[in-house]
């Protein structure tokens, strides 16, 4: 399944990566309200790298660990699913020139467990979930990148 997310960003595409690289920048982005703690973050975007992410509520909990697998500033990276609650989750961030400065697409390829049941149930759950996160990742990621643009 693939889940896109686009938002546009008064701001320079080099400005909008860099953000990114900014060391706090997975803890800025990260849901708040305690479901997701981020217990270990990347030293960069290198590919390499990895950060490490505790997620659950009440006794369950899952332990998310990606690893950046593509770094070609200041157009993209992708972090990968290393271990954690997909079957796979491949998640590409692509930074382009806008005529009203700069265009984030996040895209996520993203297999969930449990087959064709976890497809069916699961997925529509899911995309909710994304779509939320990533409406709130771009609400902080505008006010950040817009404070500081010229």
């Amino acid at each position: 399944m693939l889940f896109v997310h686009r938002g546009v960003f008064r701001c320079t595409p080099e400005a909008l990566f860099a953000f990114h690289e900014r060391p706090d920048a997975l803890a800025l982005l990260s849901p708040k309200g305690g479901l997701v703690r981020v217990v270990k973050l990347p030293a960069s975007l290198h590919v390499g790298e990895e950060a490490v992410l505790r997620m659950g509520l009440g006794p369950l909990r899952v332990t998310w660990t990606a690893r950046h697998t593509a770094y070609e500033p200041p157009h993209r990276f992708v972090d990968e699913q290393v271990s954690g609650p997909f079957r796979k989750w491949v998640h590409e961030h692509r930074v382009a020139p806008h005529p009203d400065g700069a265009e984030l697409v996040d895209s996520i390829d993203i297999e969930l467990p449990a087959g064709a049941l976890g497809r069916s149930l699961g997925w529509p759950v899911v995309r909710r979930m994304l779509e939320g996160a990533f409406a709130e990742r771009h609400r902080v990621t505008r006010a950040e990148v817009e404070r500081s643009a010229p």
